[in-house]
């Protein structure tokens, strides 16, 4: 027998990848069901996909979107801000790209650098760190091992760099990455501050408080979302005159 908490609003099929019922979903992202069900019917959630006894399933991409929004929430947007943010983004956007989402607005936020022993940093990390995992992860400047079994850890790029393990690139290429995209995000950011500031001497001052409190996260979004786009163009033309 279902709950009333299973039941979902929607139809669909059950998809192939591991599926949430709204009650794990709601226990693995350490919100209530009632949260889920609130942002759901304001749109902040896509709907669950129907299994068999009308049981909703909720997917990776739900958890990676709760992540997010719990992110904007840090960040001090408001519910209809987080709501106008997540509207603009594209709807067909996979689990890993909202994570990558979260981990750029996350990067906006102020240092939050703690000191946390192997256990601590495992469970933020959500994983078990080998030795070779701490290595990488210190070379990518996300932690620094301090005296006996202490590390200074970046927390807020540690998500970002615990994804980046898993993937196929060597060490080399992704801090050669790193350092094309401080580069070219460093000219970006000087040529938008240069038109902010333009724009807010003309505004008000009640207007300027405004547009400070949504700039930031908003301009990651047309940023990340242009630079996804140029990045899918670009491989495929690469890979397209590799073909040839």
């Amino acid at each position: 027998m279902t709950t009333d908490t299973e039941d979902a609003e929607s139809t669909g099929t059950v998809a192939s990848a591991p599926t949430l019922t709204v009650d794990e979903l709601a226990a693995h992202a350490g919100v209530t069901v009632r949260t889920i069900r609130f942002y759901s019917t304001r749109g902040l959630l896509p709907p669950p996909v129907i299994g068999p006894r009308r049981v909703g399933h909720y997917g990776p991409e739900h958890v990676a979107r709760l992540a997010l929004i719990e992110e904007l929430q840090h960040q001090g947007m408001t519910l209809a801000a987080i709501e106008r943010y997540l509207e603009q983004l594209p709807a067909d956007l996979s689990a890993q790209d909202l994570a990558i989402h979260r981990a750029v607005v996350a990067s906006w936020a102020p240092d939050a650098v703690e000191t946390l022993s192997r256990e601590e940093l495992e469970q933020r990390a959500g994983r078990a760190l080998t030795d070779a995992d701490l290595e990488r992860l210190a070379t990518m400047d996300v932690l620094e091992q301090q005296a006996g079994d202490a590390f200074r850890c970046d927390t807020g790029q540690l998500r970002l760099g615990v994804q980046l393990l898993d993937v196929p690139l060597s060490l080399d290429a992704i801090l050669a990455s790193r350092e094309v995209l401080v580069e070219h995000s460093r000219g970006a950011a000087q040529e938008l501050a240069r038109l902010f500031t333009t724009e807010v001497a003309q505004r008000a001052e009640q207007d300027v408080k405004s547009l400070s409190a949504h700039m930031q996260p908003l301009v990651i979004q047309a940023l990340l979302t242009a630079f996804q786009r140029s990045l899918k163009e670009e491989l495929r033309e690469a890979f397209r005159t590799t073909e040839r």
